[in-house]
C-alpha cells in the first residue's frame, strides 16, 4: 500500500488518466474530487461490493428460476405475426 500525505486541493494521479484530489478535511472526514474518464466507474466500496454480490446472485440463478423467467418472458412476447397470448 502506498501511503502519501496530501494538503487540500493537492492531488494523486493514478495511471495516465485518474486524477484524486483532496477538497476539504473537516475533524476525522476527507472530501474526495475525482477526476476520470467516464468509461471508468468510481464507487465507494461499500456500494462497489454490493454491486458484485448482486451480479454473483443473479449469475448463480437456480435452473427453477431461469426456466420461471422464460416462461414468464415467453408470456410477454408474442411470436412474429401473433397478437399477444390471453
Amino acid at each position: 500500500m502506498l501511503v502519501l500525505t496530501r494538503k487540500i486541493m493537492e492531488s494523486v494521479v493514478i495511471g495516465d488518466d485518474i486524477e484524486v484530489y483532496i477538497l476539504e478535511i473537516k475533524g476525522d472526514r476527507v472530501r474526495l474530487g475525482i477526476k476520470a474518464p467516464r468509461e471508468v466507474s468510481v464507487h465507494r466500496k461499500e456500494i462497489y461490493e454490493e454491486i458484485l454480490h448482486a451480479n454473483v446472485e443473479a449469475a448463480s440463478a437456480t435452473p427453477e428460476a431461469t426456466r420461471e423467467m422464460d416462461r414468464l418472458l415467453d408470456e410477454k412476447s408474442p411470436g412474429v405475426g401473433e397478437g399477444p397470448k390471453a
